[in-house]
């Protein structure tokens, strides 16, 4: 069988959770989200969570309520997930694309500064494959130009920043629990804040802005009419998801420290390639490795898709590293060497918390005879 590059770590536990939610009659967003936004929020270090239905969607809150629209310009790195540049599009804004440090993938205070025009209002800066991205720094940056900065934090549940959660000083975070993360519901996401007047917000906007919920609606013993005094979204999560989420998120230290110790295995097997280069945690912090990506030997004259396909006959899947948005035919237009060089020369491997030595083994060996 092909060695997968990413095996969600689900089991009876989870099975019965999104049972029991489905027996007690309440599959939509209910008290096991409640319950999960809480938890969630105080592992990420933040005062408030507010459950939705995806990453996205939770960037596409936050740049909403921040009041970005049309005739703003929101700096993003091209080297991320199409979706972060999307959200910026999502509100009418501009996305403006920054290069990105070569051995982090993430934006820095140099390359922010470097795009930033009159209509630049905030930045989104991406924890990258849970890598962090330097906070105080981008902290700094966006300080002086009166910006506001958005955490894109879809892969870094479990990453820390100078030993505490890696967004937990944010004043708006986006987490995804897509299958591919640490921690899924399937599908799914979360926004995190300090700020409960703006979580308060964001639970209305969520559901389609109305001032009572479907919840507490439901829950109250006499009669409560809501009012819609503004215009928001269908973002919910469901109570299935969340009872998944909350089994998951008790797990989530287990998983980081076997994925970390596999990564130090890597490390190791990895340095017999001479001139390969890999992920791994900056001075500042750690990543919990959501993916980890090689970048080729300048020696290697092949392509990342030889790469892939040799992976791929050898019974190893693997992915092309992280993509660079402005390349996509959705967005064009700029110039960003070192966004264009990892994305040419990077590959995903894979990296489970089932996964045995021996197939760790299989997966460096194989690389190994492709690049040499």
């Amino acid at each position: 069988m092909t060695i997968p590059v990413i095996r969600p770590w689900l089991g009876e536990e989870e099975a019965q959770a999104a049972a029991e939610a489905v027996r007690s009659g309440w599959v939509a967003q209910g008290p096991r989200v409640a319950e999960f936004e809480k938890a969630f929020a105080e592992q990420a270090g933040a005062a408030e969570g507010v459950a939705v239905s995806s990453c996205t969607t939770a960037l596409h809150l936050a740049l909403h309520l921040l009041g970005v629209g049309p005739g703003d310009e929101v700096v993003v790195p091209s080297f991320s997930f199409i979706a972060t540049a999307n959200a910026a599009r999502y509100v009418g804004a501009t996305p403006v694309f920054a290069d990105v440090d070569p051995v982090t993938g993430n934006l820095t205070p140099d390359t922010i500064e470097a795009v930033l025009t009159p209509k630049t209002v905030a930045v989104i800066g991406v924890h990258q494959g849970g890598v962090p991205f330097d906070v105080d720094a981008l902290d700094a940056v966006c300080s002086k130009h009166s910006l506001a900065l958005v955490h894109d934090s879809a892969c870094a549940a479990g990453s820390t920043y100078r030993g505490k959660p890696v967004s937990a000083s944010a004043s708006l975070a986006a987490w995804s629990f897509h299958p591919r993360k640490l921690l899924t519901t399937g599908e799914g996401g979360m926004l995190t804040t300090s700020d409960s007047d703006r979580a308060a917000r964001l639970r209305r906007l969520r559901e389609h802005g109305m001032s009572v919920s479907a919840a507490d609606r439901h829950a109250s013993s006499g009669v409560k009419l809501e009012s819609y005094d503004e215009v928001g979204f269908n973002f919910r999560m469901t109570d299935i998801q969340a009872a998944i989420g909350l089994v998951q998120l008790a797990k989530l230290p287990s998983v980081i420290a076997r994925r970390r110790e596999l990564a130090e295995r890597y490390h190791k097997l990895l340095a017999e390639i001479d001139g390969l280069r890999w992920v791994g945690d900056p001075d500042y912090g750690t990543t919990n490795y959501q993916s980890f990506w090689v970048v080729l030997p300048d020696s290697y004259p092949g392509t990342v898709v030889d790469v892939l396909e040799g992976l791929l006959a050898r019974g190893v899947s693997a992915r092309r590293g992280i993509m660079a948005a402005h390349l996509e035919p959705a967005y064009s237009g700029v110039d960003l060497p070192v966004t264009e060089h990892l994305t040419a020369r990077s590959v995903i491997l894979p990296l489970f918390h089932q996964m045995t030595e021996a197939e760790q083994d299989t997966v460096v060996t194989a690389l190994a005879e492709i690049v040499r």
